[in-house]
C-alpha cells in the first residue's frame, strides 16, 4: 500500500474501539473550492484503501460538482469519529473552516502539501501524512495509484457562431446551446478543435498539418462547420454534423457530395437524434464509413495531381 495511506489506516485501526465512521473530505468538498482530476483520483484512492481495511466512510462533495451527493454542510459532526482531508495544499480559509466545523472530531490529512508547518490550517490536524513538506522527503501523489475506469472516446468539438451571411436563416446560437447542453452529459473527453489557424495563440493550430494531426487522433468530431466535417473525414474520423442554417446550406450540400449520412438539420437537434448518430459514429460501421471517405478523398487527390 502507498506508505502515507498505510500509516493513515494503521492509525485509524489502532484507535481504542476502532475508528468509527470517517468523513472523507478535500478541496472537492468546498462549494467555494474546486474539483481537479487529481482531487477526484485521490478521493478514489483513499476511499479504496478505507474500504479494503473495513473502515466505513462517507465523502462530502461540492454542490457545484456533485449536486446529488452529500454536501459538506449537511454532514453531522456528531456522526463521525474522524474527518479525513486529502490532496491539495493544507492551506487557506476553507481548511481552517473545516477545523472549526468539525472541532469535536479527530482530524487527519493525507497526501497534502504542507507549505508552512505553523499554518493553523496545518496545526489544526491531529496528524498529517504529507506528500511534500519542508523537512521530509516527498512521496508519490495518491492520484498516481488511484483506480481509473475505461477511458471514454475523445471527441473534437469544432463549432462556429458566426456566418452572418445567412442572415435570418442563422441558427448557430441555438444549435451551439443544444450541443453544449448535450455534451455536458456525454461521457467523452472533449477537445476544442477550432479550424481557425493562428501563429500567436497556442490554443489554435498554426498549420493545416497540425489540425490534421489532431483530427487523426480523435475518435469522433462534433461540428457545425463544413471544414470540421470534411477534414475529419479526410483523416478517417467519423463526424457528427449539424447544419446551423435553417433549411440547410453549405454543410448539408457538402455532406451530400461526400455521401456522409450523420448530418442533422438545425431544427432537428434533439438529445435522441444526437445519441443515435453518436452511437453510429463510434460503431464499427461508422468508423468504416469514415475510413472509406478518407480513401476516396486520397484517390481523388491522386487523380488531380499535376
Amino acid at each position: 500500500m502507498h506508505p502515507p495511506l498505510r500509516a493513515l489506516t494503521d492509525d485509524l485501526l489502532s484507535r481504542p474501539g476502532g475508528p468509527g465512521r470517517t468523513l472523507l473530505t478535500g478541496w472537492f468538498s468546498f462549494d467555494d473550492g474546486e474539483v481537479t482530476v487529481g482531487d477526484a483520483l485521490a478521493q478514489r484512492r483513499v476511499s479504496e484503501a478505507l474500504t479494503a481495511c473495513g473502515i466505513s466512510h462517507d465523502t462530502a462533495w461540492s454542490r457545484g460538482f456533485a449536486p446529488d451527493r452529500m454536501p459538506l454542510d449537511a454532514a453531522d459532526p456528531a456522526a463521525y469519529g474522524h474527518v479525513l482531508f486529502t490532496c491539495g495544499p493544507a492551506h487557506g480559509e476553507q481548511v481552517r473552516r473545516l477545523h472549526r466545523q468539525f472541532a469535536g472530531c479527530r482530524r487527519l490529512a493525507v497526501g497534502v502539501s504542507v507549505i508552512d508547518p505553523a499554518d493553523p490550517a496545518v496545526t489544526g490536524f491531529d496528524r498529517v501524512f504529507a506528500r511534500d513538506e519542508p523537512a521530509a522527503a516527498p512521496t508519490v501523489d495518491l492520484a498516481a495509484s488511484a483506480p481509473v475506469h475505461p477511458v471514454p472516446p475523445v471527441v473534437g468539438v469544432v463549432l462556429t457562431y458566426g456566418q452572418g451571411e445567412y442572415a435570418d436563416r442563422r441558427r448557430h446560437d441555438t444549435v451551439g446551446e443544444r450541443l453544449a447542453e448535450w455534451l455536458t452529459r456525454l461521457d467523452c473527453t472533449r477537445v476544442a478543435a477550432d479550424t481557425r489557424l493562428a501563429i500567436d495563440d497556442w490554443r489554435h493550430c498554426a498549420t493545416p498539418e497540425q489540425f490534421m494531426g489532431l483530427a487523426a487522433r480523435l475518435d469522433a468530431v462534433l461540428t457545425n462547420r463544413l471544414h470540421g466535417m470534411v477534414l475529419a473525414l479526410r483523416a478517417g474520423t467519423p463526424a457528427l454534423v449539424v447544419d446551423p442554417v435553417l433549411g440547410g446550406a453549405k454543410v448539408t450540400a457538402q455532406a451530400r457530395a461526400l455521401r456522409w449520412p450523420a448530418v442533422l438539420p438545425a431544427d432537428g437537434v434533439t438529445p435522441g437524434t444526437l445519441d443515435r448518430w453518436w452511437e453510429w459514429c463510434l460503431s464499427p460501421a461508422g468508423r468504416a464509413a469514415a475510413g472509406r471517405r478518407a480513401r476516396l478523398m486520397e484517390r481523388a487527390r491522386g487523380a488531380h495531381r499535376p
